[in-house]
């Protein structure tokens, strides 16, 4: 029994010998161009997808409507097509030289499942391009995307350049810092909140137009300093410094609330119930009144697009 034991030490020892020196042997080949061999591009995406199943069972999918599904996209758009492709968009060729290649994520919703998605949203692949969320406790913005990559393979290539291209098409001729995303980079305001900071009329996308430019300059400041977690405004928000965030502020504060309302709208409206309801959507600036959707959700129910932080804080109506 002890001969056995040593020659199973010696074994692993003489192994663990072995695999130093061909490390430091710089014999193997590391290069992206060449590839793995078949064997083991297999077996490291066999140990990923078990890795993934083990580590997302027990997590909860909750439910998720058009809100998230919108507030998913725009992110997408913006963060993931690029590497991972589109509706009718083809992964970028730079992205196609890395290994592995990011996957075409159109099919997302045939090969993983909610729970598992989130969790690789969430966290990330070692030894892959695919990064970690950048703020780990907005788990709402991850079912957001989540939401959005389960309905994606639904989503026909002209219906989602026609929801991405509008934003990407009002931005032309604004202003620099919140719409072209030459400070801001791919990131640019506009191409989620609107050229005109007129949010989303799902709910998802905070209307920026017409709020208090102190608000909005105390907003982007603690996205930049980290202490208002999110991962989708702490990346674009790092980006700018103390004078273009005053000035981002400034801009969006300067934007008549009611002159967008009129403009997406097309014309006034008298009927109580239909006022009612524009009051809840875009809210009544010239009287100091904000949108309800903003804070309570598009069916008054806080959860369904307030972040975490405020959730304890705003009541369901």
């Amino acid at each position: 029994m002890r001969k056995l034991l040593w020659g199973a030490l010696i074994s692993i020892c003489a192994a663990v010998t072995a695999a130093f020196l061909f490390a430091w042997s710089g014999v193997y080949n590391i290069a992206a161009s060449s590839g793995h061999l078949a064997v083991v591009g297999k077996f490291l995406q066999f140990g990923m997808q078990n890795s993934v199943e083990t580590y997302a069972a027990g997590i909860e999918v909750p439910s998720l409507g058009p809100a998230h599904v919108e507030q998913g996209m725009l992110y997408f758009h913006s963060g993931c097509a690029p590497c991972h492709g589109a509706p009718g968009l083809s992964r970028n060729r730079v992205a196609l030289g890395m290994l592995p290649q990011p996957p075409d994520l159109t099919r997302a919703s045939n090969d993983w499942s909610g729970a598992q998605l989130f969790w690789i949203v969430k966290h990330g692949i070692k030894y892959t391009g695919m990064p970690a969320w950048a703020a780990p406790s907005r788990d709402d913005e991850v079912w957001a995307l989540v939401a959005f990559l389960r309905r994606m393979p639904q989503i026909p290539a002209g219906e989602y350049r026609a929801a991405t291209r509008l934003r990407d098409g009002e931005s032309q001729g604004a202003r620099t810092i919140a719409n072209e995303g030459l400070i801001v980079g791919p990131f640019a305001c506009g191409g989620c909140h609107g050229a005109r900071g007129e949010g989303s009329s799902l709910g998802g996308v905070p209307r920026l137009a017409g709020q208090k430019t102190a608000y909005l300059e105390m907003a982007l400041e603690d996205f930049a300093a980290g202490t208002r977690s999110s991962g989708m405004m702490e990346p674009p928000v790092a980006n700018l410094d103390r004078q273009q965030r005053g000035e981002l502020a400034r801009y969006y504060s300067s934007i008549n609330l009611d002159e967008v309302a009129e403009h997406n709208i097309g014309e006034r409206i008298d009927e109580p119930r239909q006022l009612g309801a524009i009051l809840a959507e875009r809210g009544a600036p010239s009287r100091g009144i904000p949108a309800c959707q903003a804070c309570h959700g598009r069916d008054g129910r806080a959860s369904d697009n307030t972040p975490q932080y405020l959730q304890d804080s705003i009541p369901s109506i």
